[in-house]
């Protein structure tokens, strides 16, 4: 999650007055009796499910009768395995792998529940929360450890392997990858490249013999964002570069890097029907798109390969409010957030979205579907503290959106109730719980 030091405008904790103690629990029903909780993670502090125990705690501080419905969502990132896993009742294989800093990390793929899937996280292995953030150099970090995974869910006979991409922190275009898997990068001189996207501009030639000959027999899939491209001025190193560690220098002689990888690559290995440079999902996981893609991957859109697995749809369709979350909401959402994606679903059935982020960047409430939004943030603070309180923060927010949002639903009532007779602390009451925000 990408907090700043200075917050969004947010509804402040002292707005927020508990309803009076002596005040009927039952008077005026919630029109809320399920709620679904959809967020992704939040980069660096919160995974999916710590997000949406987070969110479920505020919605029971506000509506203790009403149905949640959690399902913490991923996007190729941080949790697919587990959460693919889980959904399907298959099991993780945890093994060493290369990280991306050429460490041996621990990590793990998934076998899903028939068996014949094997689902390999990026982020497990080559992630950015992989990569202490003293030796945060894009141009360093290796995908090497993507493709012992690769090889490792080959050794157990899987007839599919998926790929999920998100969270990276490398930019070496799945050069480490491909080397795993049996490829040899060579210079103008006939020597190996060193691992790290900074070497690619000096990559002369693709050796392909060595290339496992299981990934001819294997269907390859990769769950990715469909607007990350490689190359261009949207190229995946001055998108995602800086966010990385890279200087704007580095900026530059990454993106030279990446151009030369798609030409040698496309030369190379014969690449046919497929544009390492421009095409969708290429740039995906800092290139990792484009890597596999040379060697037979298809590339498809994240959500409408993992969200299939979680029901989402169904689920949705039954909520009365739909609430999700992501460490940023700003004018990228609409670019394959989930955020964006919940919405564009829940809007199909016509449910209300209310969408709950770290930060509220411009064109935070202009993503489509999405009726409101609110930051967690009630004060300025520094990034540490947000990272360090983060469940906390979200759990009080989701608390204080929702005690607006029924007020809001319960204002012509309460008028009609006052002439009535009836107490204006039965009709705000209603089945709220007294506030628990400080």
């Amino acid at each position: 999650m990408s907090m700043p030091s200075s917050a969004p405008s947010v509804i402040p904790a002292a707005s927020v007055t508990p309803a009076p103690a002596g005040a009927s629990a039952a008077s005026v029903p919630s029109p809320l009796h399920r709620v679904v909780v959809a967020p992704s993670g939040f980069k660096e502090s919160l995974s999916a499910q710590a997000a949406a125990d987070a969110i479920a705690a505020g919605v029971r501080r506000v509506l203790p009768a009403a149905e949640i419905d959690s399902i913490p969502l991923v996007d190729g990132g941080e949790g697919t395995a587990v959460t693919l896993a889980a959904a399907t009742g298959g099991r993780l294989v945890a093994l060493p792998a290369t990280g991306p800093v050429g460490e041996t990390v621990g990590t793990h793929f998934a076998l899903l529940g028939a068996q014949d899937t094997a689902v390999v996280e990026m982020a497990a292995v080559a992630g950015l929360s992989l990569v202490p953030r003293a030796l945060r150099d894009p141009g360093a970090t290796t995908t090497y450890g993507v493709g012992e995974l690769i090889r490792a869910a080959l050794d157990t006979g899987v007839r599919r392997i998926l790929v999920g991409c998100g969270d990276s922190g490398t930019s070496d275009g799945g050069a480490g990858a491909l080397q795993a898997l049996g490829a040899r990068l060579l210079d103008a001189d006939g020597f190996a490249l060193p691992p790290g996207g900074r070497e690619l501009v000096r990559l002369a030639r693709v050796d392909p013999s060595g290339l496992d000959p299981r990934l001819k027999d294997t269907e390859l899939l990769v769950a990715c964002n469909p607007f990350n491209v490689l190359c261009g001025e949207r190229g995946v190193a001055r998108v995602f570069g800086p966010q990385k560690g890279a200087t704007p220098a580095q900026v530059e002689h990454l993106s030279a890097g990446l151009e030369n990888w798609a030409r040698v690559l496309t030369r190379d290995l014969g690449v046919t029907g497929t544009d390492l440079r421009g095409g969708p999902g290429t740039g995906a996981s800092g290139g990792l798109g484009a890597g596999l893609a040379a060697v037979g991957a298809r590339l498809l859109p994240r959500f409408e390969v993992l969200l299939d697995h979680l029901d989402l749809d169904a689920r949705l369709a039954r909520a009365d409010l739909v609430l999700t979350a992501e460490g940023a909401l700003d004018h990228q959402t609409p670019r394959g957030k989930v955020p964006a994606e919940v919405a564009r679903r829940a809007k199909l059935y016509g449910r209300p979205v209310l969408a709950l982020a770290g930060t509220l960047g411009e064109g935070a409430h202009e993503v489509p579907g999405v009726d409101a939004c609110h930051g967690i943030m009630p004060a300025p603070m520094a990034l540490a503290d947000a990272l360090l309180r983060a469940a906390e923060l979200l759990t009080d927010a989701t608390e204080r959106a929702l005690r607006m949002i029924l007020l809001g639903s319960r204002l012509p009532a309460g008028r009609t109730a006052q002439a009535a007779g009836t107490s204006a602390a039965e009709v705000v009451s209603g089945t709220q719980r007294p506030s628990s925000v400080r």
